[in-house]
């Protein structure tokens, strides 16, 4: 993916503007940075509701709805959670799309189940008959190289989905 992150965001901009379409973010292993990069653009309050940073269990649950049950069973860094952010981004906001990463962005914190760079992506769209979307990727390299390319990920996906 050659394109960057501000050209993403700006592409992002353009197509959420023509729809009339908030977007709401949910970030755990990202901690805001796809919210940051959205908002580094001038004039993103034309398009960007808000951003939850959701890193603790107990805050994807009272910020976003997540059922502790479901993180019980499956883990926070799980495609039924990521499903369940991006949802609940969208309904805990003026948003009608939303964007959820919950991952393992490292050094440490990972296992031979969910090793580090494991992070599972979770896109919600309104629209006529709402959509999530879920995918998990593994990258590699250290934790900043990690976070920045699943902010990049969870843009560049959205882009396509919204097509």
């Amino acid at each position: 993916m050659s394109t960057t992150t501000p050209q993403l965001v700006e592409q992002l901009a353009e197509r959420l503007m023509e729809k009339g379409w908030m977007l709401a973010t949910a970030e755990s292993c990202t901690g805001g940075m796809i919210a940051a990069a959205c908002t580094d653009l001038a004039g993103s309050s034309n398009w960007f509701d808000r951003g939850f940073v959701t890193y603790s269990n107990e805050a994807k649950q009272d910020m976003l709805g997540v059922p502790q049950a479901l993180i019980a069973a499956h883990g926070a860094v799980s495609e039924p959670v990521a499903r369940a952010m991006a949802s609940g981004a969208v309904a805990h906001s003026g948003a009608r799309c939303g964007v959820a990463v919950t991952g393992v962005a490292g050094p440490g914190g990972g296992s031979e189940a969910k090793p580090v760079g494991t992070v599972w992506f979770g896109w919600h769209l309104e629209g006529d008959s709402p959509q999530t979307h879920a995918e998990c990727l593994r990258f590699d390299g250290d934790r900043a190289q990690v976070r920045q390319a699943t902010v990049r990920h969870a843009l560049h996906r959205l882009l396509q989905l919204m097509a």
